[in-house]
């Protein structure tokens, strides 16, 4: 398997555990990561060799989407020693560290809650519109780049396309990942994943 097709795969089966996590409001349960069934558990050690090791792009520090009023902390992501995806807290964003840099030439994961115990750090992703920018700034504050939206699409969990949503561009790409569609009350979870896919502009 290719150090792109590890991450790829260790990105579906670690997006999909991880935004399985997100539960509605009206039943506050402890966040968990839990084995989706449909998700092929990642390489143990695809991050140390992910194309995040290259020196382009910007360690993300804080994401900035005016449209919808989100200016919030970006925590970086690993795996547990399950091989599952960290999950972040209901005010942060998270980026996937075996995904590629924001700014890199290929798609950046960044995942967060629609909501947990109240609004979550993407709670209105749903409603951006191709065009609107995306800004995320570095570690020291003084680097940025700038994303727009291209669209924003709805999956059943089920049926997340990888090669869609994960896979090589020429460009340097963006997916923005949280919950989304039905909430399912027997299991606690939303039945969906919201993604926006933007790509890479001028600031």
């Amino acid at each position: 398997m290719s150090v792109v097709n590890a991450v790829r795969t260790a990105l579906l089966g670690a997006v999909l555990t991880a935004t399985a996590a997100c539960t509605q409001t009206v039943n506050p349960t402890v966040p968990t990561v839990a084995t989706s069934e449909t998700a092929t558990p990642p390489p143990s050690r695809v991050v140390t060799a992910s194309p995040a090791s290259s020196s382009a792009g910007i360690y993300p520090h804080l994401i900035r989407i005016p449209n919808i009023d989100v200016e919030a902390s970006v925590i970086v992501l690993g795996l547990e020693a399950d091989g599952t995806l960290q999950i972040p807290d209901a005010s942060d964003a998270g980026w996937y560290e075996g995904s590629f840099m924001p700014g890199q030439t290929g798609p950046s994961v960044i995942v967060g809650h629609v909501d947990y115990r109240g609004p979550g750090v993407f709670g209105r992703l749903k409603e951006l519109d191709p065009g609107d920018r995306i800004v995320l700034v570095g570690r020291e504050g003084t680097e940025t780049v700038t994303f727009a939206v291209d669209r924003v699409d709805r999956f059943d969990k089920d049926e997340l396309p990888p090669g869609e949503v994960f896979g090589d561009t020429s460009v340097p790409t963006l997916r923005l990942i949280t919950c989304g569609g039905e909430f399912d009350r027997s299991v606690g979870h939303y039945e969906d994943n919201v993604v926006v896919f933007a790509s890479m502009v001028e600031g």
